[in-house]
């Protein structure tokens, strides 16, 4: 037997900046002439509708800024609008669009593509990039705090198939990620809150002073104001490349997922919900039932749940949603599919992450899944007379 080891050594940059797209910023054409060598690259921009709606001019802000540095890249065609938001990483022929955009740019593995968007467009556009000439260099410019502090800084990308989430998809280390705090002024309320959330999650996981700053910002992360948000996003984004650069795992190779506290059924409520239920407020829900659970495990004391839930709930996040309680044809909640869904999504032996205090997780590979129905019958009534922000909210059935 022939047997070699290859080593491959990434260089993963987030750069935090504002208004990236003004031409007195630089930011863009310092990153781009890091591998120049002598030539000038060929870029192709994707920007999401949404943001595109938000800020209308940013198209036209890419094409002056492209023309104030022209001669440091060649911007091949005006910027390609895609659809955002989750639905589009249902429709696979997102993804042959960008692969057709791609090719008529004549882009090759020395080009780049941009991507301007929420996570969802990012994942889409990325894995478009990813297999494209088996890899071209992609920037992410997340617009939104859930991908600004987490999503949109890691390695992976991806689109829902067959009914389950980021089912086809790839591992690649984006060329570097513009973080361009401009953008998170012109989003909804709702969005702007939606990453807090991963950056308690990941405070839980591996930082517990991180954990007391976010309690001791809570009003005004509440408030949604900018200095705390921007710091809360920028620890947030730092923590989680710290995992994927120094963990051991970055491509997932193994079967622990510890990024993901409180995703198992995170992931599931998305899809029962039809997505009413966005990322951000899945996780708050999915991280409260993990940590009910985790109390009646005896992993996890009561008085640090109260703790954390309260925090959570306090930053403007309800625990419970109706669809949690929807049953499949076997009289079973359906939340409890994503289990089994969560471990096929790796392989191997299931492999849940909790929180035994703030700062440290443990590694558990079964779930008792009665003690999971007790902790959602915990948060319906813990949310119950509470109004709930979901735009099709279901009426709740009897368990």
């Amino acid at each position: 037997m022939l047997q070699r080891t290859i080593t491959i050594e990434h260089t993963h940059r987030i750069l935090f900046t504002r208004d990236a797209f003004s031409s007195l910023n630089t930011t863009v054409r310092d990153v781009l002439e890091l591998s120049q060598n002598g030539r000038k690259p060929k870029v192709l921009v994707f920007i999401d509708d949404r943001v595109a709606l938000a800020n209308p001019d940013l198209s036209t802000q890419v094409q002056g800024y492209a023309a104030a540095h022209s001669d440091a890249f060649h911007l091949t065609a005006e910027p390609f609008v895609l659809p955002g938001g989750e639905a589009c990483k249902n429709d696979f022929r997102l993804v042959e669009q960008c692969w057709k955009a791609i090719n008529e740019a004549g882009l090759d593995r020395h080009s780049y593509v941009f991507v301007i968007g929420g996570g969802a467009v990012l994942d889409l556009v990325c894995f478009a990039a990813a297999t494209a000439h088996r890899g071209i260099r992609h920037i992410r410019f997340p617009t939104t705090t859930l991908s600004q502090g987490d999503g949109g800084v890691g390695v992976k990308n991806g689109v829902n198939y067959v009914g389950k989430k980021n089912w086809v998809g790839s591992f690649a280390v984006p060329y570097a990620v513009i973080n361009d705090f401009a953008f998170l002024d012109s989003l909804p309320e709702r969005d702007r809150r939606g990453g807090i959330i991963e950056a308690i999650k990941v405070a839980l996981i591996r930082d517990a002073a991180f954990y007391n700053e976010l309690e001791s910002m809570a009003e005004s992360l509440s408030r949604l104001e900018s200095s705390a948000l921007e710091r809360t996003i920028q620890r947030s984004a730092e923590l989680h490349v710290e995992h994927i650069s120094t963990g051991g795992d970055p491509f997932e190779m193994g079967s622990a997922r510890p990024l993901d506290f409180g995703h198992w059924a995170a992931h599931k409520l998305e899809q029962v919900s039809g997505f009413a239920v966005s990322h951000g407020e899945a996780v708050a829900i999915g991280m409260a039932v993990d940590l009910l659970y985790s109390v009646k495990r005896g992993i996890l004391d009561a008085p640090t749940a109260e703790r954390i839930i309260s925090l959570i709930e306090r930053i403007g996040f309800v625990t419970y949603a109706p669809h949690l309680l929807e049953k499949n044809a076997g009289g079973e909640m359906t939340i409890l599919a994503g289990l089994e869904e969560f471990r096929e999504h790796l392989g191997g032996q299931l492999t849940i992450t909790l929180v035994p205090e703030i700062g440290r997780k443990i590694e558990v590979h079964e779930m008792d899944r009665s003690l999971i129905v007790e902790a959602v019958q915990d948060l319906r009534e813990r949310n119950r007379g509470r109004v709930l922000p979901f735009v099709q909210p279901l009426i709740a059935t009897k368990v």
